[in-house]
């Protein structure tokens, strides 16, 4: 498996690999509409032109997990950490998380996820990242804000 910067040639592929990831975080919310399944091709190139994408492939150079981030005003937002469902729970969601904090050098990064994706906060917080603040969005669907600060110092 190797971690590297996507190509817009991989968006496309991206992009079904997202809306596979998300089916999960989809039934858990008992919401097929949420904006990861949701989201079109374009919106996906804005975020690729805005910061960065990376990727993770198998040894037949097939996309199997991805993470994007941007940097402002000093804090890497990162989002849209996906794993193919039958790679997850292997380690590479962490391994792609740390890939995209070392991309990104930044002073402090920032994420979130649905409070009832229990999965997803303990991998976070078992790399360092705290709850800063909840935000309900739906009856069904409250969003938990993490951050972390790094050791990077500006000169």
């Amino acid at each position: 498996m190797i971690i590297t910067k996507a190509e817009s040639a991989d968006l496309n592929e991206i992009l079904v690999l997202q809306h596979l990831a998300y089916q999960s975080e989809a039934k858990l919310l008992n919401d097929f509409t949420i904006p990861p399944l949701k989201q079109a091709f374009s919106e996906l190139n804005q975020e690729y032109e805005k910061g960065i994408i990376l990727k993770a492939i198998d040894e037949n150079g097939i996309i199997i997990g991805s993470v994007r981030a941007y940097i402002e005003d000093g804090t890497a937002y990162i989002g849209k950490l996906i794993v193919h469902p039958t790679k997850q729970k292997q380690g590479l969601g962490t391994k792609l998380l740390q890939e995209i904090e070392h991309e990104c050098t930044a002073e402090r990064y920032e994420l979130f996820t649905s409070d009832r994706s229990i999965s997803n906060l303990r991998l976070y917080e078992s790399l360092g990242y705290s709850k800063i603040r909840e935000e309900k969005v739906s009856e069904k669907l409250t969003f938990i804000f993490l951050e972390k600060y790094s050791n990077y110092q500006t000169i």
